[in-house]
């Protein structure tokens, strides 16, 4: 969020408060640990955060509890006070997943990605051609997310326009906030799993947008998702680029995961100058694109990349597990380059951002290790990366990705001493010290409530 923008949300929010009672203010008062541009980990205790709707209204001293009471009639029912192993974070943003490929996770990590893709991906994706199963598959990955504590995530779903439209609607059922894109390719690529041709792609496409403007909630927004340059043309990526262009949407999609794909799309694509230069002549690239992994990319790309205002993201575990490589993401973030964290399930085994966060802080521990010059990324920059860093990527941060004033309450409540935690904990622990304890040791058993643009979508504990 800009200076302008961010003093007019939190303008618009406290005029509301000026004259009167506020009867739907709710109170949560504790510590609250977030993000800013200028501080990676911003740590608050004894503080009032007030939440009216959907919008964070104010942060304030706990010295001011009575007063605000009463200035605002706010009945003790809407005062939440947190014990002292309790905590609230901005809720996680997964800024790259693969929902149909959730019966794969933990599975099928034998190969490198070409020959991943062709055995095992594309042979799930394709189940999702029956509407039942997607009925059936779509509320567990939404569900599992929310556990987790993902509140936005970036999907691509599959090529199915039935399906994918299935996954939109399950995504606004559950109160997530989510971009949903069909996957869009056409070559290289089985028969029995691409689109039958560019007019139908383009018009599928063009329906699943229409339709998800149709189900009419500001949480789920379409995002044009070709899969990546091997699997389409150019004709098709310029216009998918053109229908992203006519809608405002995002796009997202997949960039120099490896080696082997940076020379396949060299071969496929002769004319263009690097793999990232595909994506830029066909008019993909801008602020609301979404790139993920980067691995590879050369100092000419990331220059495009940061002039466009395209943001990656960062998927450690994919990057391990099916051996693409270690994402140098301080070389990014240096750059000027915005990156988030993303699971990329299936290549990821795992659907949680915190596996995110700890797999990143290890890859660059291990880039440092290698390179004495490089300064690895502290936990601090990463848990950023995980929220407003992920908000940024998504180009939503005007929204969401911290506590600031003006800013929609998407938030997880964190508990140490939850039931079954597998966290331990010590009496003298300062909020620093449960803090970094949650993000590397914790789990969904210390996620006990989950809310989203102020309303509670997942509570752990038990009614």
């Amino acid at each position: 969020m800009d200076n302008s923008s961010a003093s007019e949300a939190a303008s618009g929010v406290r005029r509301r408060f000026q004259n009167g009672k506020a009867s739907d203010l709710r109170l949560f008062v504790g510590s609250f640990v977030h993000a800013t541009k200028d501080d990676p980990m911003v740590m608050l205790t004894n503080t009032i955060l007030g939440v009216s709707s959907k919008h964070i209204a104010f942060l304030e001293p706990i010295e001011k509890l009575e007063e605000i009471k009463a200035m605002y009639e706010i009945p003790d029912l809407n005062v939440i006070f947190m014990t002292g192993s309790q905590f609230m974070i901005p809720g996680f943003i997964d800024t790259h997943i693969h929902a149909p490929q959730f019966p794969n996770n933990g599975l099928k990590l034998n190969l490198p990605l070409l020959d991943w893709l062709q055995n095992y991906t594309f042979p799930t994706e394709a189940r999702l051609s029956d509407e039942n199963y997607a009925k059936q598959l779509y509320p567990r990955v939404v569900d599992r997310l929310l556990r987790n504590g993902t509140t936005t995530a970036s999907y691509f779903a599959s090529l199915h326009l039935p399906a994918t439209k299935i996954l939109a609607d399950t995504v606004k059922e559950k109160g997530q906030r989510g971009l949903v894109g069909k996957v869009s390719m056409l070559m290289n690529s089985p028969d029995y799993y691409k689109e039958n041709s560019l007019e139908e792609s383009v018009k599928e496409n063009e329906e699943f947008i229409l339709y998800v403007r149709s189900l009419n909630t500001p949480l789920v927004l379409p995002i044009v998702t070709p899969r990546f340059a091997p699997t389409c043309h150019a004709e098709q990526l310029k216009a998918l680029g053109q229908l992203a262009k006519k809608y405002q949407c995002h796009v997202q999609s997949h960039l120099s995961e490896t080696r082997p794909e940076l020379s396949w799309v060299k071969e496929l694509f002769p004319w263009s100058e690097s793999y990232t230069d595909v994506y830029h002549k066909c008019e993909l690239l801008g602020p609301k694109t979404i790139m993920a992994h980067g691995v590879w990319l050369d100092d000419a790309e990331v220059k495009v990349l940061k002039e466009s205002g395209v943001g990656i993201s960062h998927c450690p575990n994919s990057n391990i597990s099916i051996r693409s490589g270690l994402c140098n993401v301080r070389r990014l973030l240096d750059s000027g380059v915005k990156v988030g964290l993303g699971t990329d399930c299936s290549g990821g085994y795992s659907s949680s951002i915190l596996d995110s966060i700890r797999q990143a802080v290890q890859t660059s521990n291990t880039l440092a290790i290698f390179d004495s010059k490089l300064q690895h990324l502290p936990l601090s920059e990463i848990f950023r990366l995980a929220t407003l860093g992920g908000a940024e990527v998504v180009a939503m941060d005007d929204k969401i990705g911290n506590f600031e004033v003006g800013k929609e309450f998407d938030a997880l409540l964190i508990d140490l001493t939850a039931a079954d935690s597998p966290v331990d904990c010590e009496d003298q622990d300062s909020l620093d010290d449960r803090i970094q304890r949650f993000l590397l040791n914790g789990d969904d058993r210390n996620i006990i409530e989950v809310y989203v643009a102020g309303v509670k979508v997942h509570d752990r504990r038990p009614t």
